[in-house]
């Protein structure tokens, strides 16, 4: 008897409407405000907001400064507290905003996502080929997903969130345009069965996952323990593996997506080649737009032996 499909339910259940959800729905209809909004007007109002989450976000704001000093030791403090503003920022700007994908048309995706790059992607799909999307933890993730999945059958992976309907709210968002959303243990067969569908999806390699099965690799100025599974999981599933980069550009008030070229299969033969390509290519997506990447996240946790930890 084969396994259901571990996807998040996205049907409506009389469940979410239990009062002490109703904060959550409150908080839900604020989003929606906003998501409706045109950003010209949006954009100022997140500014301003982006002060006051300055002013309480102290505990990610050390993780953010820590990730930094660490990474790009050469920078000065005041460089490192203006791009921590700008992070802040961009933060603010696009979680109002994120709502319009769902409640906003495809033609408008389209408008507000500039895509280049796709032709990397069409020379793998005239190959029949799927692809596994290289895209570490950006602000502007969520909007980079739903453009390509415009373009292209995708599936997607999450983790699912201790608030019911915040969960609910978030997936229907994700598989607006139709792409299914595993749950995170529903483990890396899904993905694989899913490459052999012809269904492509983004992988996250940023991620700290903790030193077993880990390669240390170079990053930036320091290392990082990264998992290599990216290689094998597309030679087995005959899919390319492609970078990709997003941005808000603040004065057009558009993201601007990039599909970058595949990487060799050569680059991934062996852990440590592939836990270096990996960290080169999360490297160029990040220097492309340092301060919208999720500086927050403790992606350099697990540290060689001896090391002192960063956090």
């Amino acid at each position: 008897m084969s396994r259901k499909p571990k996807y998040f339910d996205r049907r409506f259940k009389l469940s979410l409407l239990h009062p002490k959800l109703w904060p959550t729905w409150l908080a839900i209809g604020v989003l929606v405000i906003f998501g409706a909004m045109p950003a010209r007007v949006r954009d100022p109002i997140a500014r301003m907001l982006a002060k006051l989450v300055k002013k309480v976000a102290k505990k990610p704001l050390r993780i953010a400064r820590a990730n930094l000093e660490t990474c790009f030791p050469e920078k000065s403090q005041s460089e490192i507290s203006q791009l921590l503003d700008e992070n802040i920022a961009n933060f603010v700007m696009i979680l109002l905003a994120q709502s319009e994908l769902l409640i906003r048309s495809s033609d408008n995706l389209r408008r507000r996502v500039m895509l280049d790059g796709f032709e990397h992607v069409q020379r793998a799909r005239d190959a029949g080929q799927p692809v596994i999307f290289i895209m570490p933890h950006v602000w502007g993730i969520e909007y980079a997903g739903l453009r390509l999945n415009l373009e292209l059958p995708m599936v997607s992976m999450a983790k699912a969130h201790r608030n019911t309907l915040f969960d609910w709210f978030n997936n229907r968002m994700r598989s607006s345009q139709g792409g299914n959303i595993y749950m995170r243990d529903a483990g890396i067969r899904a993905l694989l069965s899913e490459l052999k569908n012809d269904n492509s999806f983004f992988y996250l390699p940023d991620e700290d996952l903790g030193p077993e099965k880990s390669v240390f690799a170079p990053f930036f100025a320091t290392v990082k323990a990264t998992l290599p599974v990216v290689g094998r999981l597309a030679s087995a599933g005959n899919a390319q593996v492609m970078p990709v980069k997003i941005g808000y550009d603040q004065q057009r008030r558009k993201f601007q997506l990039t599909v970058m070229p595949a990487i060799s299969p050569d680059e991934m033969q062996g852990k440590e080649n592939e836990a270096l390509a990996l960290n080169r290519a999360v490297e160029q997506v990040i220097s492309a737009y340092p301060e919208q990447y999720m500086w927050f996240l403790k992606v350099l946790r697990t540290r060689p032996p001896g090391e002192a930890p960063i956090y």
